[in-house]
């Protein structure tokens, strides 16, 4: 091979790493613009339960799952079978007229629970009922330096059907770990559940 055929081959590598660097940043950027504000992180990790499921398969003792869930929402609705429960918010038994629920308060352990049970180069993939919750968690834990951590965008119940011709119009039957025929259960493993006493309100 010349010289100058040498200079055509770097080039063309060159040109098809540019290509193929823009191309994944496009994927990503189209990736961010689809999903709802409420569910994009500033480390703009994301995957779907599906591909977490995936992920975990082929690495389970790197990747590790979190569920930001409240416990209620844990052991009652269920969580995939290998999901850690570190709640970002608890139920309250208060009435919130706005919201027309019961309000819910922060969890001020949470970055203390987290940073006690998964070291800061895990690669962590965070889910909560729809993903609105875990991108939340996820921007906690990029600011105090975690820089694996992935969004489940679309969380262990997934997103409401919108179609109102649907028998399920407004159910959480969209996507989500459970609706994508994915391990789960209700069964609790002791290890798994961080937070073992709640407080009760006076």
């Amino acid at each position: 091979m010349n010289q100058v055929e040498s200079m055509s081959l770097s080039r063309l590598i060159s040109l098809i790493l540019i290509c193929v660097f823009s191309f994944g940043n496009a994927i990503g950027q189209e990736l961010k613009n689809e999903l709802p504000k409420e569910k994009q992180t500033t480390l703009e990790l994301y995957v779907t339960s599906s591909e977490a499921f995936n992920m975990w398969v082929k690495d389970s003792n790197k990747i590790k799952i979190i569920d930001v869930r409240t416990p209620e929402e844990y052991v009652f609705i269920g969580h995939a079978e290998m999901a850690y429960n570190i709640p970002l918010f608890f139920h309250t038994h208060i009435w919130d007229p706005s919201k027309n629920h019961y309000s819910m308060e922060r969890n001020v352990d949470f970055m203390n629970q987290v940073k006690e049970n998964f070291s800061i180069d895990e690669v962590i993939l965070v889910t909560c009922r729809s993903g609105g919750r875990s991108a939340m968690a996820v921007n906690q834990l990029a600011e105090a330096g975690y820089k694996n951590v992935y969004n489940i965008i679309d969380g262990f119940e997934g997103d409401k059907v919108t179609n109102h011709e649907s028998i399920n119009f407004g159910k959480r039957k969209k996507n989500g770990w459970i609706n994508s025929d994915l391990p789960w259960t209700y069964s609790l493993i002791e290890e798994q559940v961080i937070i073992k006493e709640i407080q009760n309100e006076n």
